[in-house]
């Protein structure tokens, strides 16, 4: 029973391969093609066909407005404010008197002086001339003479003194609001007012420090104000040659001519400088650049398939790369989908 239970056995499986389409679903309706090889299905994607575009390699930051010159006015000495001479948030010149303490005592001072050195003047001429005529000798001369001397000098001190009860502008500038009103007391600590000097103004801001050899003295910017439509234009005058530690930045310094007073100073500016630029250059989406161990490469579209090539870059907008090796004129690039794309993958445009 055994011998034959395993006969049986044989006999269907050699005879399995013969009987198997006649219970499979479908037999008849002809040969089996579950194991042909399938086509590949082509990608959808979008491209475009590269063209001359400008590029410019920008810098954007931000910074302050800043006066050319400040400066808070005090008296040199103490003592009683006895008349003001500026109206607040007006023009005033170079030497012009801002301020008056009282010097009274000093004023009598000065004309004591000035009354003995008159004295002093007329008695060292005689004394001059009877040295002359070899009648006195020439140390009672030099005595008057020195006498004179130092009596210039006291009063040249007076004057100094009385300078001190003043305060003049030290540049054109306008002055800010005053702290003081006539009949106050004030010290070299009391401050009278500001002076700001805003034409032209100054520009600061930062920049990365890679950027330390392009930006010297004379470099253009360009910058603009909120609630100002026009874009405004500067140049810079000083580089600090350290850069700051903690932020690894270049701090810069640019002058604006400020005609007329239009800007006020510490208004917050929008800057751009403009590194390098090109008219007419090969420019490519930053998303259609696929950076590898072997270098930068993008995908073109080539008879219905696509093909990788590899490219050099150059300058680097917000949104755009420059490419200035591997690519031409007419190309088409392949733009969305490029981390499906393999070389030779069939590829659809859908915007052409």
């Amino acid at each position: 029973m055994i011998n034959l239970a395993i006969l049986v056995l044989l006999v269907v499986i050699i005879a399995y391969p013969k009987i198997r389409p006649l219970f499979s679903s479908g037999a008849g309706s002809g040969p089996d093609t579950s194991f042909q090889p399938r086509q590949r299905q082509a990608l959808r994607v979008s491209g475009y066909v590269i063209e001359p575009m400008p590029i410019r390699d920008q810098v954007r930051t931000t910074g302050n407005l800043l006066p050319d010159e400040e400066v808070d006015l005090a008296f040199e000495t103490s003592g009683k404010v006895v008349g003001i001479h500026f109206r607040e948030g007006s023009l005033v010149e170079e030497g012009d008197l801002l301020a008056k303490m009282n010097d009274r005592h000093l004023q009598a001072q000065l004309q004591k002086l000035e009354a003995q050195r008159r004295l002093l003047v007329e008695r060292e001429f005689r004394q001059q001339s009877l040295l002359e005529r070899d009648a006195i000798s020439q140390e009672a001369y030099d005595q008057v003479l020195t006498e004179l001397e130092s009596l210039d000098a006291d009063i040249e001190l007076l004057h100094a003194r009385i300078a001190e009860t003043e305060v003049r502008a030290p540049f054109d500038g306008i002055v800010g609001l005053r702290y003081l009103s006539e009949g106050s007391y004030a010290s070299p600590s009391t401050n009278l007012a500001r002076l700001i000097k805003i034409e032209p103004l100054k520009i600061e801001f930062s920049v990365p420090e890679r950027y330390a050899g392009e930006i010297t003295p004379g470099f253009p910017v360009t910058f603009s104000i909120d609630g100002i439509l026009n874009t405004m234009e500067a140049e810079v005058y000083a580089v600090n040659p350290m850069v700051d530690e903690r932020t690894r930045t270049i701090r810069v310094r640019a002058l604006y001519d400020n005609v007329g007073g239009e800007l006020n100073p510490g208004r917050f500016a929008s800057i751009s400088l403009t590194l390098a630029e090109s008219t007419e250059a090969i420019t490519i989406p930053s998303e259609a650049l696929i950076p590898e161990m072997e270098g930068d490469r993008v995908f073109l579209y080539r008879n219905g398939v696509a093909e990788p090539v590899y490219v050099q870059t150059g300058i680097r907008a917000e949104d755009r790369v420059q490419v200035v090796d591997g690519l031409s004129f007419g190309d088409t690039l392949l733009t969305t989908g490029v981390l499906q794309l393999r070389q030779g993958l069939p590829v659809e445009l859908d915007n052409f």
